[in-house]
């Protein structure tokens, strides 16, 4: 059970993240007319510093604070994948986010779909990119939950039984008012306090853990030992540790609620400045990651099948309770800020690619609002319901699923962004081609995403061989239509259909 320090701590961060909420009306308050830009992206009005917290806040979820330190402690060195994977993902938000927000703000898009739509002319590979999208997000939302549980079981401030539902219940349900009332402005104010809460509490507890456990060398041996083999990848590993950091690269930033949170910064310039300082929060998952290979070393029992409780455990065994319920209340609201952008996320493509586009599309602006914050409660209900019903390992696997089938919209929005020259029949087949064989080659390997090729002993990440297969298709399938004379759509976004490379006059350098 949890003593009444760590308790009355725990209970302070979580009612700090709700006066927060309450105060998201001050951040840049509006007198314009109700608006989805408004509610879903906050006016396209964030400057640097809360766009910093924000993206950064949505990228990095209570889950990843889980997941990769349970990896880590059940697997040691695959678990840091995530490392360069996070690092990867700066220089593509760099490039891909400013680019993608100079076209959204021209032509008022909000979400993906939008761009995809006025790009290709094409409303089926609109809809398919926005039900992608959507479908993808649902499990990543359930997992939030899922991370924030793990926490609170291991620190012995959830509950058992209804009582434990019930704090999980009354934990969204402030979100949920705070978000229905105040859209991405909500989970903007309550990153700041994330950041700093995640931040402190991370240096305090490594710098304990370091004390107790005698410095890094002793960490590392110790966990060597207990783990039974190196913290090392071994060659036969190396292929899929690469591909599966360059996939879940390229995959985020096609997330819904990453590029939700992209769009509500105020410029291109914003973007690139919090790309640049993006790596502050790599630096962060990766102390969790060692705090993973920490609870190896400490000697902690994790439950079978819930690694991601490890670290939980090792806070609760070595930190005196204020600091153990500053972590807890820090990872819960870890996972409260990507939950609300997720769910305001999905809900806006469904009304922008949905639901103004097949079924009212004659929607007011303001219909179109009080639509997206009905469909945003009901995603959040339906997290909380999924995992009450389901058990936790199908979440699990649905993410993985996700991370895959996200991937598949990498052609038509991110390549698109440079070049019209593929064909929308062609990418919208390649897009089948690719969910087809990605979730085959998912469920093949027991629901794995690391696959192995065939032949010899080579594996990578499902979802890059998924988008490999997409990407021939789209290739294939364009210069077939072209052959043939196929019409395509008209292209509304006023980028060039192929990207030529010229030099600058000055410099001789080469330039797009």
């Amino acid at each position: 059970m949890a003593d009444g320090a760590m308790t009355a701590t725990f209970l302070a961060v979580i009612g700090g993240a709700s006066l927060l909420a309450v105060t998201a009306r001050r951040l840049h308050p509006s007198d314009r007319l109700p608006s989805l830009e408004g509610w879903a992206l906050a006016d396209r009005s964030l400057g640097p510093v809360w766009t910093w917290f924000l993206l950064g806040g949505t990228i990095f979820t209570a889950y990843t604070f889980t997941a990769v330190p349970g990896l880590a402690y059940g697997n040691g060195a695959p678990a840091f994948f995530a490392v360069p994977y996070t690092v990867i993902v700066c220089p593509l938000a760099f490039v891909l986010l400013s680019r993608l927000w100079t076209v959204a703000r021209r032509h008022g898009y909000v979400t993906a779909a939008d761009f995809v739509r006025g790009r290709y002319g094409s409303p089926p590979l609109a809809l398919v990119v926005a039900l992608t999208g959507i479908l993808a997000t649902m499990p990543y939302l359930a997992l939030q939950l899922l991370g924030i549980r793990a926490v609170l079981t291991a620190g012995g401030v959830y509950p058992r039984g209804v009582a434990g539902d019930l704090v999980m219940v009354a934990l969204f349900a402030g979100l949920a008012v705070a978000t229905y009332r105040h859209g991405l402005r909500a989970p903007t104010v309550i990153s700041a306090l994330k950041a700093v809460a995640v931040f402190v509490s991370l240096t305090a507890v490594c710098w304990l853990v370091l004390e107790r456990l005698g410095g890094p060398g002793p960490v590392f041996d110790g966990a060597a030992r207990r783990l039974g083999s190196p913290l090392l990848l071994s060659p036969a590993q190396q292929p899929a540790y690469a591909t599966l950091a360059l996939g879940s690269a390229l995959a985020l930033l096609m997330y819904p609620h990453v590029l939700t949170a992209g769009f509500a910064a105020d410029g291109p310039r914003t973007l690139r400045k919090v790309s640049v300082a993006l790596p502050a929060w790599t630096g962060l998952l990766a102390l969790f990651g060692f705090l993973g290979i920490a609870a190896l070393a400490a000697g902690v029992r994790a439950p079978k099948g819930g690694a991601e409780s490890a670290v939980p455990m090792l806070v609760d065994r070595l930190m005196p309770g204020p600091l153990a319920g500053l972590v807890f209340g820090a990872i819960t609201v870890g996972a409260l800020v990507p939950a609300a952008v997720m769910s305001i996320a999905a809900a806006t493509s469904f009304v922008r690619n949905v639901y103004v586009e097949y079924v009212h599309p004659t929607a007011t602006p303001k219909r179109q609002v009080r639509i997206a914050k009905a469909v945003s409660l009901t995603a959040k209900v339906g997290a909380v319901a999924f995992v009450f019903g389901l058990r936790d390992q199908d979440a699990v696997n649905l993410q993985l699923l996700g991370g895959v089938w996200i991937l598949q919209i990498f052609p038509a929005v991110a390549v698109g962004l440079f070049t019209g020259r593929l064909h929308p029949r062609a990418l919208l087949a390649g897009w089948g081609v690719g969910m087809l064989a990605g979730t085959y080659m998912v469920v093949r390997e027991g629901f794995s995403s690391i696959v192995a090729l065939g032949f010899g002993p080579l594996e990578i990440y499902a979802g890059l061989a998924a988008l490999l297969l997409n990407l021939i298709v789209a290739v294939a399938g364009t210069a077939a239509l072209e052959r043939l004379g196929a019409p395509r759509g008209a292209d509304l976004t006023d980028l060039p259909s192929r990207l030529t490379i010229r030099r600058h006059p000055e410099t001789g350098a080469h330039q797009p």
